[in-house]
């Protein structure tokens, strides 16, 4: 007999959670780079050009990395997974969720230095486009509260493997139907301090940013605990399943089942 496969030991998950934001956020600022070159006196179509390579792009990521990680890319992601799993023992470990949100930080700001080095542009810089008004953080409640109810509903009703086209499509459809253009993540907020050109973020929005996307998160996951009263026995197959029935940590066969066939 021969047994089935685990769940992947968790440095090969924070790799894959640093490469994958760190992707993410060069997609998204090497696009917002190339948009404003190609179209630099047609805003709307930078953020259509924009908006079209990160909707492809982070289809292609949680396909290409989320059977290792889940594919959170997103501290939000991480803890919400464990907060609606911890009862259950469904969830990720509260050490594992600050090990990837540390993974995912890291990887954001890698991420915005490789999309500056790639257009010629000086490696490390700050932006100077600030975002915060009262319609910017709104937004960014909105954006994040969305994202999290759509990636455990798609969970709970066993469509994860859906994830891939509808987290791609939603975060397409909120860089324009939000005031913010829907960033609706922290590490790639934070990733994106590091690039002063049309996808940047000033300094001193990072902080008020990052605070809507966790207020956000908390009514995404109010949101999911009212529609889907019993999402808890499913938490750990956000964003793309990666482990067994149980914790993340537990390392039973990523089937469920309790030992080899």
């Amino acid at each position: 007999m021969t047994g089935r496969p685990r769940t992947p030991p968790l440095v090969r998950r924070l790799l894959a959670e640093f490469l994958g934001t760190a992707l993410l956020v060069m997609v998204v600022i090497g696009s917002g780079i190339a948009a404003q070159q190609l179209s630099p006196d047609d805003i709307g179509l930078q953020l259509l050009e924009n908006s079209t390579a990160t909707v492809f792009g982070l289809g292609v990521l949680i396909l290409m990395l989320g059977p290792v990680s889940g594919a959170h890319f997103n501290p939000v992601v991480s803890a919400a997974d464990w907060l609606l799993g911890r009862r259950a023992g469904t969830g990720m470990a509260g050490s594992t969720v600050g090990l990837y949100a540390l993974a995912q930080i890291a990887g954001a700001v890698a991420g915005a230095v490789l999309a500056n080095v790639m257009f010629d542009l000086a490696a490390f810089q700050l932006s100077t486009k600030a975002r915060i008004t009262s319609g910017h953080l709104l937004g960014e409640v909105v954006a994040t509260g969305g994202l999290v109810l759509l990636i455990f509903a798609l969970a709970r009703t066993g469509r994860a493997a859906l994830s891939a086209a509808a987290v791609g499509a939603y975060i397409g459809a909120a860089y324009w139907f939000t005031s913010s253009t829907s960033f609706a993540n922290p590490a790639v907020t934070i990733g994106r301090v590091f690039s002063d050109t049309f996808a940047g973020i000033a300094p001193a929005s990072m902080p008020p940013f990052v605070a809507a996307q966790l207020v956000g998160g908390l009514v995404g996951l109010a949101l999911v605990v009212v529609l889907y009263p019993d999402a808890t026995a499913t938490a750990d197959n956000a964003v793309v399943p990666h482990g067994g029935a149980g914790s993340v940590e537990s390392g039973r066969p990523i089937d469920g089942t309790d030992g080899p066939s």
